[in-house]
């Protein structure tokens, strides 16, 4: 029986599921639609089961924040492109997920995805809604930031970069300011006190042995590395930081000019530190024609 473009669409709209997997389905039972609908529910478990292996680079940070701005969760959900990203479908799993995790107060993944929403677990609402787009679907990770004497607050730039920072006596327009200078600026610790002595070692040798080469002596050498070394922890930290809005001071001095700290934060770039696939059109066509 040929399989027509319409019967593809009505199974599609039936079963949400991708074109070419509704028409692989419609080819194996020819044309009978009732039986690719039973066929496909029976597989969807098994599907989802395979698409999982596959890198999920792409996706959505969501932040959700508590009534009284005293605490507040990220989270980063993953699919494998950009356009199941805008996905309906994908929006509202990520939403289920980082409002049940704040009302839990849950950031472990593994404990997010046993979850229940309605009489199902998260990770049961996951792997339909993997069979039902057909692109894996990951909650990569997730942060809890709590301000029991101050306030936290939030920035989200578009979809891919989210900030969530806890601090005491700041205004809210602060709050956002910092928000916004973390998610442009990236530090990674808040101050030098916070910055491990570990990574401050590792520096200071690289630095050293840069400096060897220079053939100056050692005391010149050692007054080179310390001078190095106050600009890297200005560069790393918040605090040392120049702030985006006004270059001509540091984030430290905005702070002491406002009566105002920083507890703590966290930035989440959608697939940062996943290595993702770089698809070769060429070779996969190719690949196709040999049957492959």
């Amino acid at each position: 029986m040929s399989i027509t473009a319409a019967m593809v669409k009505e199974l599609r709209e039936i079963t949400g599921a991708g074109m070419m997997e509704c028409k692989k389905a419609l080819v194996e039972t020819d044309g009978n639609i009732e039986q690719a609908i039973e066929n496909m529910r029976k597989s969807g478990a098994a599907k989802a089961a395979k698409k999982s292996g596959r890198v999920a680079a792409d996706g959505i940070i969501k932040i959700a924040t508590s009534d009284d701005n005293k605490t507040a969760i990220l989270v980063e959900v993953n699919c494998e492109t950009d356009f199941v990203a805008k996905d309906e479908n994908f929006l509202s799993f990520a939403e289920t997920v980082v409002q049940v995790a704040l009302a839990n107060n849950v950031e472990s993944p593994e404990e997010i995805a046993a979850l229940d929403v309605n009489g199902q677990s998260v990770e049961e609402i996951r792997t339909s809604l993997v069979a039902k787009i057909g692109e894996n679907v990951q909650i990569r990770r997730a942060k809890i930031i709590s301000a029991a004497e101050g306030l936290v607050g939030s920035y989200l730039h578009g979809k891919n970069i989210g900030v969530v920072v806890a601090t005491i006596g700041a205004s809210d327009d602060l709050i956002k300011d910092l928000a916004m200078h973390i998610a442009a600026a990236n530090p990674d610790f808040v101050g030098e006190s916070n910055v491990p002595q570990s990574v401050l070692d590792k520096e200071k040798e690289i630095l050293i042995a840069q400096a060897a080469d220079s053939g100056k002596p050692a005391e010149i050498i050692e007054k080179m590395v310390g001078g190095r070394i106050r600009k890297y922890l200005a560069e790393i930290t918040l605090k040392g930081q120049n702030f985006v809005k006004d270059p001509e001071m540091t984030v430290e001095k905005l702070l002491n000019s406002n009566n105002a700290d920083v507890i703590e934060f966290v930035r989440f770039e959608v697939g940062e530190g996943i290595e993702k696939k770089e698809d070769n059109f060429v070779e996969e066509v190719m690949a196709q024609a040999r049957g492959n």
